[in-house]
């Protein structure tokens, strides 16, 4: 570069920094919130952890309007009397976690009800059936111990409120929520009382479905069952030890893959939860071979149908 050239340069700096002043005075500043939507009618958030179980409800929606958000579809509008907004958690707990902070950062959520199959762990119940837990925990928060002189090491820094499978070891987590000094340390999330004794009052008129669409039917027509313990993990369980393990150590009678995360995070934002659980399947529980394929659709069809029995019974 020449000696006029190198003269040139903090001209040529000076002019186009001008331009970016002039430019950034001409563009007004971009909100905060740079995901868009923020909607301030008062709605009840009703999840889904797939489509099967979202389309029922959806058909049923109305005055439908979609907005999206980081890829996660949110369909508002009216369902049995009620504003909601519907939308998928997707499947696993970390999909659901994320998903449901997502609509309470972008929607005005005053309860949430979780919709969605999931497998039977109480041997009393059956595929088709309704549980309503009380409470969720979830049952994959582990240590995974070292094996040590023919029994397992474990680490002296977590709380084990829960007799071990194996080398797997359940413990507590820790959760801040509003107004809370520290993070408090829990295994069991509840769910919200009144909501709770609305299902109760919902439960008492609804009929299930026994047979699917194939007419492949359940030897019994399928009840609602309200009260009582449901797990969450990252696994999809098919396993019937596990199974009798579960039921023993937490007395869940149902067992999933999101409740329990949503239950968390409803939790966190001091949110009423509810969730509605259909057996589509035993966990490994049942003769032969798994069964949630053959029975999913009606199963889904049932927690529907809870779950729009519910909402009618909810206080306008």
């Amino acid at each position: 570069m020449n000696f006029h050239a190198l003269m040139l340069c903090p001209a040529r700096l000076l002019i186009a920094g001008l331009t970016a002043l002039l430019l950034f005075a001409i563009v007004p500043p971009q909100p905060a919130d740079a995901h868009g939507i923020r909607d301030e009618t008062p709605r009840i958030a009703v999840v889904s952890a797939f489509a099967p179980e979202l389309a029922i409800l959806q058909g049923e929606l109305e005055g439908a309007s979609t907005q999206s958000v980081n890829g996660v579809v949110f369909t508002t509008g009216t369902l049995e009397g009620q504003e909601v907004v519907l939308f998928l958690s997707g499947i696993s707990v970390v999909n659901a976690a994320m998903t449901v902070q997502l609509a309470l950062d972008h929607f005005a959520i005053e309860r949430i009800v979780f919709s969605g199959i999931a497998g039977g762990v109480d041997p009393s119940l059956d595929i088709g059936d309704v549980v309503i837990a009380d409470r969720w925990g979830q049952y994959l928060e582990m240590l995974f111990a070292r094996e040590a002189d023919g029994g397992w090491m474990t680490m002296p820094f977590f709380e084990y409120p829960y007799g071990n499978f194996g080398m797997m070891f359940p413990r507590s987590v820790t959760v801040l929520r509003p107004g809370a000094e520290a993070p408090e340390t829990r295994f069991w999330f509840p769910v919200d009382e009144a909501l709770l004794a609305n299902a109760r009052s919902a439960a008492e008129g609804v009929s299930l479905a026994r047979c699917t669409a194939e007419d492949k039917c359940l030897e019994e027509t399928p009840s609602i069952v309200v009260g009582g313990s449901g797990v969450s993990g990252g696994a999809f369980i098919d396993n019937a030890a596990f199974r009798t393990w579960a039921f023993e150590t937490f007395g869940a009678r149902v067992l999933d893959m999101e409740s329990a995360a949503v239950a968390h995070v409803a939790y966190a934002n001091d949110v009423p939860f509810i969730a509605i659980r259909s057996l589509a399947d035993l966990a490994g529980g049942g003769e032969g071979a798994n069964q949630m394929e053959v029975f999913l659709g009606l199963a889904a069809g049932n927690a529907a149908t809870v779950v729009k029995a519910l909402l009618r019974a909810m206080p306008d």
